[in-house]
């Protein structure tokens, strides 16, 4: 069997999903009823940038997202004909919105605005400089959560915010806790964490008050049954009640992104192929470390889009 992917944010960059905007009309309509949806020119900014426009969390959200759904339908109507070879969907973050509306359970109109309002809202739970994340690499979890229990006489939130795959775990929180316990990990147990180039504090409870924001929005939505098992970043199971899915996308915000999780959830039941479709391949470079028995394809440019069978 076979699953679909879609990556999240820091897999953006300037001209993505051109090869198919230009070929494919439609990749294009996809961009262009996302305009219409936002009421701006979104498409202008994934294809020609500037960058720093793209990198501002209300477009990056939903700029990758139509990159994906652009792609994703390209292939579905050029390709893939029925999808009884695939038993799941699922995305890193907001990815998971990329795969809600590939699965017919949320419209396209109404996923760009909510994720343009998701961006804008995790910029502004946290005034600029007071979070961080920070990438842990070649640590086990225990170990992570040891280190920031051994730190909890110096104020402020510091959680796991990703658990990747082995060997890369992301943790976020407060600035000052953040920097003390990446210095602990390299100074007491060796391991090396770097700080990320983020904007804010994403998945932990910092959130909090995108999380009641966006709840507000994703109670209103009109959600419905996925037409393929979507994997849930909170539960790493399936939505197996789709009236869960405003409570579960809340949920996302604060809590870790269970990706490792999600991925053996997917191998236990029967994966054994994964299909990355948006820009970048960070989940795919993930999913190889996850197990090594698994098999990838990377769907990104025109050349890829090619060669898939």
């Amino acid at each position: 069997m076979k699953a679909i992917v879609f990556p999240g944010q820091g897999s953006q960059y300037v001209g993505m999903g051109r090869d198919f905007y230009d070929t494919f009309s439609e990749a294009k309509e996809v961009f262009h009823e996302v305009d219409d949806a936002l009421e701006f020119k979104l498409s202008d900014i994934i294809l020609n940038g500037p960058i720093e426009s793209l990198n501002l969390t209300e477009n990056t959200q939903p700029a990758i997202m139509t990159v994906g759904v652009a792609i994703y339908r390209t292939l579905r109507k050029q390709k893939i004909n029925e999808l009884k070879d695939y038993s799941f969907f699922a995305g890193h973050s907001l990815g998971e919105y990329t795969s809600l509306i590939c699965s017919n359970s949320l419209t396209l109109g109404d996923g760009a605005k909510i994720l343009k309002e998701r961006g804008k809202s995790m910029q502004e739970a946290v005034p600029v400089n007071v979070g961080a994340m920070a990438a842990v690499l070649g640590a086990e979890i225990d170990l992570i959560n040891e280190v920031i229990n051994k730190n909890n006489s110096i104020t402020g939130i510091a959680e796991i915010s990703n658990d990747n795959c082995p060997g890369q775990i992301v943790i976020s929180g407060n600035k000052d806790k953040i920097n003390k316990i990446v210095e602990d990990l390299k100074n007491i147990h060796g391991k090396k964490a770097i700080l990320l180039p983020v904007s804010a504090p994403f998945h932990c409870s910092l959130m909090q008050p995108s999380a009641d924001k966006m709840n507000q929005i994703l109670i209103k939505t009109n959600f419905l049954k996925p037409i393929i098992n979507i994997v849930s970043n909170v539960s790493a199971k399936t939505i197996d009640n789709f009236k869960e899915i405003p409570f579960l996308l809340t949920k996302q915000i604060t809590h870790h992104v269970k990706w490792r999780e999600s991925v053996d959830f997917m191998k236990t039941n029967g994966v054994k192929h994964f299909i990355e479709i948006g820009p970048g391949k960070a989940l795919t470079g993930m999913i190889k470390r996850i197990g090594k028995e698994l098999t990838t394809t990377t769907i990104d440019n025109i050349t890829q889009f090619n060669e898939f069978n």
